[in-house]
C-alpha cells in the first residue's frame, strides 16, 4: 500500500486528484517512505502539489523533514507559494532551531507573501518557547479542526466585536489578525463568519487565504458569494483563488459547484488543478467513499 501511494505521488501521467489522493494518504503513514515521497513532491512540476507536499510535512510536524523544507524555502526559483508552505511548515514543526532559516528569508526572501509567512512562524516558535502568552494552553491545546494552525487562537475571553476589530485593522501585526481569525473560526456563530467573510477585504494576500481556508473548513454557505467574487477575478493572487476554490468545493451547494466546473480551465494552473481536485474529492463524498486511498481494502494496479 505504502510503494502504491508513494508511486502514484509520484506519477506525472496520472490525473492531478489521483496524486491528491495519494498525498493525503501519505499524510497520514509515519516513516521514512511517505516523508520522503513528499519531499520528493515538493520539486513537482505542479505548484499546487508541490505546495501541498511542504503542507502535508507540517502538519506531520516531522522534524526529519527540515532540511528539505529549509532548501525549498531558499530555492527562489520556485514559486512563491511554495516557498510560503515551507515556511510555514517550518513554523509548524515548531523547533527552535528553525529561527535562524525564518529569520534568513524574513530578510532576503522577495515575495511578501513568504516573508509575512517567516514572521508568523516565528512569532509561532516564540510562543511555543514561552508557553504562550495571555492563554497559556492555546499554543499545545488541539484545533478543533484537527489542523496544526500558524498561530494560536486569541483567548477565548475575547468578544467577537474586540476579534472582528484586530482582524480587520490593517494596522496590527500578522501573528495577531491571524490568532484573531482562528479563535473566530472556534466561535463560528453567525457574527463570527460575517467578521470573517469581511476580513476577505484585506490588503494581504496571506491573510486573504487564510480567510479563505477557514471558510472552507467552516463549510458555511453565507460566504459562497464572497468566494466566487475572488475566485472569478483574474487579478487576486492564485494563492487566494486557489484557496476560494476549495473553500467553494466545502461549501458545495449548487451555484459553487457549477462555478468550479467552469473554472478548470483558468489559465492559472494553481486554480484549474484547484477546481479539479475539489470536484473530484466531492464526487467521492456523493458516493459516500472516502477521497483517501486508506479506506480501500487493496489498491487497484492495473
Amino acid at each position: 500500500m505504502e510503494k502504491f501511494l508513494c508511486d502514484r505521488l509520484l506519477d506525472p501521467r496520472q490525473p492531478i486528484s489521483e496524486r491528491f489522493r495519494a498525498l493525503f494518504s501519505l499524510r497520514n503513514l509515519k516513516g521514512p517512505g511517505p516523508r520522503n515521497a513528499l519531499i520528493q513532491a515538493t520539486r513537482d512540476s505542479s505548484n499546487l502539489l508541490a505546495h501541498e507536499a511542504a503542507f502535508a510535512l507540517g502538519q506531520m510536524q516531522d522534524a526529519e523533514a527540515i532540511p528539505a523544507l529549509e532548501s525549498v524555502l531558499n530555492d527562489l526559483s520556485l514559486h512563491p507559494i511554495v516557498r510560503h508552505e515551507a515556511a510555514e511548515a517550518l513554523g509548524a514543526i515548531g523547533l527552535e532551531s528553525n529561527i535562524p532559516l525564518l529569520k534568513n528569508s524574513l530578510v532576503l526572501d522577495p515575495a511578501q507573501e513568504v516573508r509575512e509567512t517567516c514572521e508568523l512562524a516565528l512569532q509561532r516558535i516564540e510562543e511555543l518557547k514561552s508557553g504562550g502568552s495571555d492563554d497559556k494552553s492555546s499554543m499545545t491545546e488541539k484545533s478543533p479542526f484537527l489542523s496544526v494552525d500558524p498561530a494560536a487562537p486569541a483567548s477565548s475571553h475575547s468578544s467577537v466585536d474586540k476579534l472582528r476589530e484586530v482582524l480587520l485593522d490593517e494596522e496590527r501585526g500578522m501573528y495577531e489578525r491571524y490568532s484573531a481569525l482562528f479563535a473566530l473560526r472556534n466561535h463560528g456563530g453567525e457574527e463570527a463568519v460575517s467578521a470573517i467573510i469581511d476580513s476577505l477585504g484585506a490588503k494581504s494576500a496571506l491573510l486573504k487565504h487564510e480567510v479563505a481556508y477557514v471558510l472552507g473548513q467552516l463549510q458555511n454557505k453565507a460566504a459562497a458569494a464572497a468566494l466566487s467574487s475572488i475566485l472569478r477575478n483574474a487579478n487576486e493572487h492564485p494563492m487566494v483563488r486557489h484557496e476560494a476554490a476549495e473553500a467553494l468545493g466545502s461549501i458545495a451547494d449548487e451555484q459553487s459547484v457549477a462555478l468550479l466546473e467552469e473554472f478548470t480551465r483558468d489559465p492559472e494552473p494553481i486554480v484549474s488543478q484547484s477546481c479539479e481536485v475539489a470536484l473530484s474529492m466531492l464526487e467521492f463524498e456523493s458516493a459516500g467513499k472516502s477521497f483517501e486511498f486508506l479506506f480501500m481494502q487493496t489498491p487497484v494496479v492495473h
